[in-house]
């Protein structure tokens, strides 16, 4: 398994990197899309869908609301697309505060589902495209993977050494307290070189620090979001697509909710 997991990684890093440092961003953001459309593929599964043809039309709808939320961001309107996935994620809190009693009496149904899903991918998306047509862009994308992993592996060293109380049971048995504290000194770490290593230039930089301790905290709701829809379909990865590393949306869960926050964020601080 470690093995699998250490040749994929090997695979995806270059695949990765290579399209954000050098495409432009109307590229960047089709090479998005089609990673996008292809966790919207896993995300249909989670919906219940078992039909091709309705699978097939769920990512007919993603793609198209993708070019929407596009054409927003070129006429000035992006940021109420990524608005709307800020708040999307403030109300998955409630949902993993109140599971699995809410899901009890009250499941989601397909259209909720499938609503859920555009929130999910379509705010994220276009919030990377925003993060790498502003200034620094590369670096700037570069600072929320280094918010979002570090967030991930501080958790994972201090919930393996000094996990003890379960930070979300019913959703995510494994996630402890002392983890997410882990994971947010880790991020923070990240966050406090910004001025510096990641050409945020010179600023007030609380407001950045205060921004970065809400898109580490979205992070972690991001993580337990998944592992809720997961739960609740009975499933333990939500694909193979990743041979060790499961599917795409298991990867990228935490990002999804990350960076709609940070594009909104810097461009309400001006930043």
């Amino acid at each position: 398994m470690l093995k699998q997991r250490v040749i994929t990684a090997l695979i995806l890093v270059p695949l990765i990197l290579g399209p954000i440092i050098f495409f432009p961003t109307h590229w960047l953001y089709l090479f998005l899309s089609a990673v996008g459309l292809l966790a919207a593929w896993e995300w249909t599964a989670l919906m219940g869908l078992t039909q091709t043809s309705s699978r097939a039309a769920y990512l007919l709808l993603v793609a198209v609301m993708l070019t929407l939320a596009w054409f927003m961001g070129t006429i000035g309107l992006g940021l109420w697309v990524v608005m709307f996935g800020a708040i999307w994620w403030g109300n998955a809190l409630s949902t993993i505060a109140g599971y699995p009693v809410n899901f009890r009496l009250k499941p989601p149904g397909t259209t909720m589902m499938a609503i859920y899903g555009l929130l999910m991918l379509v705010p994220a998306l276009l919030g990377l495209a925003m993060l790498r047509a502003g200034s620094n862009g590369v670096l700037r994308l570069f600072f929320l993977f280094g918010l979002v992993w570090m967030a991930d592996i501080g958790a994972y060293f201090a919930g393996r050494r000094f996990g003890r109380r379960k930070l979300a049971p019913e959703v995510s048995p494994g996630k402890t307290v002392e983890g997410a504290i882990g994971g947010f000194v880790a991020a923070l770490l990240v966050a406090g070189t910004a001025p510096w290593v990641f050409g945020f230039g010179r600023f007030d930089w609380w407001k950045l620090l205060l921004l970065c301790v809400a898109v580490i905290g979205v992070s972690v709701i991001g993580d337990l979001t998944e592992s809720l829809f997961k739960r609740h379909r009975g499933v333990k990865d939500s694909g193979t697509l990743l041979p060790g590393h499961g599917g795409i949306l298991d990867r990228v869960d935490s990002l999804l909710a990350a960076a709609p926050v940070l594009a909104l964020g810097l461009a309400l601080l001006g930043i």
